[in-house]
């Protein structure tokens, strides 16, 4: 019976940390505000279908911006056990994906360097 009392807490910490860990804290959409008052589907369902389209992914980064003319929503999610990230692409006034890639480190981060390359120009047009 005493051993019964110590292994009691002993289990009920870890399930606590089983479960805090499979339930990661969500990630912000960013974006403007101009784009998000133009946006039809909200970020929440937006989320929802990109995890159904990446299963076990979770999302690591969310992004609502304008590319090549549509509105979308950008979702990188990462699978365990698999290298890079799942890119997702929601139509932000359908709901449908249009878009679905995976990608490298390398090529993540040259796509990153792009548009920070692109803001700047960006800022510097009058």
């Amino acid at each position: 019976m005493r051993r019964a009392h110590r292994t009691l807490p002993i289990a009920l910490a870890a399930a606590l940390l089983a479960v805090g860990a499979q339930t990661a804290p969500a990630q912000p959409i960013t974006g403007s505000a101009a784009l998000k008052a133009r946006a039809k589907i909200r970020g929440d369902s937006a989320k929802k279908i990109a995890r159904a389209q990446v299963p076990n992914g979770k999302i690591r980064s969310a992004e609502l911006e304008e590319e090549n003319g549509k509105l979308i929503y950008s979702f990188d999610l990462k699978v365990p056990g698999k290298s890079g990230f799942e890119e997702v692409n929601v139509d932000a006034v359908t709901g449908a994906v249009v878009g679905r890639e995976h990608e490298t480190a390398a090529k993540e981060k040259a796509e990153a360097k792009a548009e920070k390359a692109e803001r700047k120009a960006a800022k510097k047009t009058p």
